[in-house]
């Protein structure tokens, strides 16, 4: 699954986000690249003046999560949104 989000909470407006399937492919494209300069940030990596950027998941790459014994992932989700 791949989490296409905004980086700022209220721009664009009405927009939430969305959940795309793992095999997709995503596009944008600067229209006045010129004018209106835009970075884009990946997996802690930043690129100034970008004119065009596609987004796509890697399914080479692989993690491990390690989790306490006692402590599962719902209740780790749960610590983290509300506590």
């Amino acid at each position: 699954m791949l989490a296409l989000t905004a980086m700022a909470a209220f721009r664009p407006r009405r927009w939430h986000g969305a959940l795309l399937r793992n095999t997709s492919v995503v596009r944008f494209d600067v229209l006045q690249a010129e004018k209106r300069p835009v970075m884009a940030d990946a997996d802690s990596r930043s690129v100034m003046e970008v004119v065009s950027v596609e987004i796509r998941s890697e399914p080479k790459i692989a993690h491990r999560i390690l989790f306490d014994p006692g402590h599962g992932l719902e209740e780790r989700l749960l610590d983290e949104q509300f506590v």
